[in-house]
């Protein structure tokens, strides 16, 4: 953990125990200690938990990461009970409000010290221990999901066949440090947005930290990783486009490849573009595989992934696009038992288009039914492409969406250097339009060209040296995956966990043979 981190995670801690003193320091003195004690951070603590008979070494779990932020109101309830104080309206008081409500309480007249013995007299109404049994395992099963592992689910097809729709995840938060989260101040168990439809969002900024890693340990390539999605900062709040339809491609799209445009129709419109603006660790979670890592050249050439200019191997159960003609129609049977496959059709020409796993590759090549050989998918540049409303081409419509300098495709991509922290790069036209979201949202600069000049921060620039350390993301289906040819970098402050174990997977019934299988 950077020192940084550390300080303010322990001066959080110690403005919880210390805010309270005042009045702590009356309530010492009605139980017979003195009140200097209570100015003494985690010593005052300490004396709570004796005088309530509570164990002493609940003092040192307050010095946990975040964890002994939970610890110190749990102490201060305990330090309630002993003046009488059982109710629920106290008790949370004593968590929300403890600089105002010790002292509070600490100038009721008549207030008197029952010790340990008065509490233990106390007998909970069955209600309250229900109550405080849910509230324990809400906190800690927030404090498990935040730090340690969550649930996730597969929506989507952009990793077929590695991962199915409706695989259900565990994801590790370990695996690359623990993210403090941004919003702190969350509905517990969900996301962004409030349940049951809801588009009322589930968090407050109020509060918000700066982003922060304990134990920090980088992406590995080819890991299958969860992450905030990048280009989520904003969305047009309905359910037809969220980052299903991204926000900047709708801009780009009414605007006929010009954002700015396309973003004057979408503000001079509120009812049908209702638009919500998301925190970092708020944008919806995506998984995909990283495919390169900071510092790396990646390309793509003839849809085949290419790293520092050596062609990588792809996942084997990954999917891709392919071409050819039958003798005879297809069985949609046999091309699931035999080939992993559902995903096929014909045409306008009479050509099968079909989505294979690399793996089977080699086996459908050697069939009997095949009329010539079988051709992968390779869209190449072209300039007509770049206008026209065809979405089967991408001519112009892949990151960085300039053809001036970059005439890529899906399947022929780059060369693109990924961003890596303290890397300086030189800045002219050609890298600000490749790295400009990242100097100027990611990384929180002002970075604009004025008059043929590159201004940063307000003053010239001719180069620039990256804060953090970015990765590139693709999913297994490389012609059905939304990534980030399409929109970018991601940054390591998105990144939220390693996909780890399937712990269940459902179509139309169980799905037995994926339980408990490892995600590779």
């Amino acid at each position: 953990m950077p020192l940084q981190h550390f300080l303010l995670v322990f001066s959080i801690s110690l403005l919880l125990v210390l805010l309270p003193a005042f009045g702590f320091a009356k309530l010492f003195v009605k139980a017979g200690e003195q009140g200097w004690k209570a100015y003494i951070p985690f010593y005052n603590t300490w004396v709570m938990q004796r005088l309530s008979g509570r164990p002493v070494h609940w003092v040192f779990w307050q010095f946990i990461p975040v964890i002994g932020w939970f610890i110190t109101p749990g102490i201060f309830i305990e330090f309630s009970k002993l003046f009488g104080k059982n109710s629920l309206l106290d008790h949370t008081a004593a968590v929300l409000i403890a600089p105002f409500y010790f002292p509070w309480l600490a100038s009721q007249e008549g207030l008197v010290f029952v010790g340990k013995e008065g509490v233990q007299r106390y007998q909970k109404p069955a209600w309250r221990e229900w109550f405080d049994a849910a509230v324990f395992a809400i906190v800690a099963a927030t404090l498990i999901r935040t730090f340690v592992f969550e649930a996730y689910t597969i929506p989507s097809g952009s990793m077929e066949k590695s991962l199915l729709v409706n695989d259900f995840l565990f994801v590790s938060k370990l695996s690359y440090g623990p993210r403090v989260p941004n919003t702190p101040l969350s509905v517990p168990f969900v996301h962004n947005y409030m349940p049951f439809g809801s588009s009322k969002k589930s968090y407050t900024t109020v509060g918000s930290l700066p982003y922060i890693r304990w134990f920090a340990s980088p992406v590995k390539r080819n890991d299958a990783v969860v992450f905030n999605f990048p280009a989520g900062d904003t969305v047009i709040n309905l359910p037809e486009f969220q980052s299903k339809d991204p926000y900047y491609d709708v801009c780009r799209r009414l605007g006929n490849g010009s954002i700015d445009a396309g973003r004057k129709i979408i503000l001079s419109d509120s009812v049908s573009y209702p638009l919500a603006i998301h925190a970092n660790d708020k944008t919806d979670n995506y998984i995909k595989r990283c495919v390169a890592i900071p510092g790396d050249v990646l390309s793509l050439r003839g849809g085949q992934l290419l790293i520092d200019g050596k062609q990588v191997a792809p996942p084997p159960d990954a999917q891709y696009t392919y071409s050819f003609r039958s003798t005879v129609p297809l069985d949609p049977e046999i091309m699931k038992e035999e080939f992993n496959t559902t995903e096929f059709g014909m045409d306008m020409s009479g050509r099968y288009v079909i989505n294979l796993p690399y793996n089977k590759v080699e086996k459908f090549k050697s069939q009997p039914f095949l009329d010539g050989p079988l051709v992968a998918d390779d869209e190449t540049y072209e300039s007509n492409a770049v206008t026209d409303m065809d979405p089967r081409t991408t001519a112009g419509d892949v990151f960085p969406y300039d053809t001036t300098y970059f005439k890529w495709t899906k399947d022929n991509y780059g060369p693109i250097w990924i961003p890596q922290k303290g890397a300086e790069i030189p800045l002219n036209d050609s890298t600000f339009i490749l790295y400009e979201r990242v100097i100027r949202v990611y990384e929180n600069n002002t970075f604009y060209r004025d008059n043929g000049k590159i201004f940063l921060n307000g003053q010239p620039a001719t180069s620039y040296r990256f804060k953090m350390n970015y990765y590139w993301m693709m999913g297994d289906n490389r012609h059905g995956s939304q990534d980030s040819r399409f929109w970018g970098f991601v940054p390591e402050d998105r990144i939220v966990g390693k996909a780890w174990l399937i712990w269940f997977s459902w179509e139309n019934g169980p799905r037995w043979n994926r339980l408990f299988r490892t995600v590779k």
